[in-house]
């Protein structure tokens, strides 16, 4: 299979909101979509890569500087999703391997993720590529 990988552009937005509903399961509305990609897009603390096939939006990831006062500099992947239709292609490696590129080239020293614990299809993926760690969290958040 043949495809590409390359930074997004805001015109991925709609392609990236349908890999978030179909693939992980989040149903942000695609104008605020829209809104976050151009302001991610930006940021030189963010990146956003795509993966396509024939010029469409197939897959992404995207990830962040991740620094705190108890650790190195590290890359944050925040999200990561490939069309299941395209999966065991390599597409997800490959958008992993790019986050890492970019992740050496601007001098981090490694790359966290955080996955949800009944993803474990998603554990073994990470897990194949490099990625361990075992440590329990309780993810808790408040809206406003």
């Amino acid at each position: 299979m043949s495809y590409v990988i390359r930074k997004a552009t805001v015109h991925d937005a709609e392609a990236i909101h349908k890999l978030n509903c179909d693939e992980m399961g989040y149903d942000y509305p695609v104008l605020k979509t829209e809104e976050k990609l151009t302001s991610l897009l930006a940021s030189t603390k963010d990146v956003v890569y795509v993966a396509t096939v024939n010029d469409t939006v197939i897959g992404y990831i995207h990830a962040n500087d991740y620094d705190l006062l108890y650790a190195p500099h590290m890359k944050n992947i925040m999200g990561i999703a490939v069309d299941s239709s395209y999966k065991r292609n390599g597409i997800g490696k490959a958008l992993l391997h790019q986050v890492e590129s970019w992740a050496r080239q601007t001098g981090a020293s490694g790359i966290r993720l955080v996955s949800g614990a009944e993803r474990t299809d998603a554990h073994d993926f990470y897990r194949k590529y490099g990625y361990s760690g075992d440590k329990k969290q309780l993810n808790l958040k408040k809206m406003f």
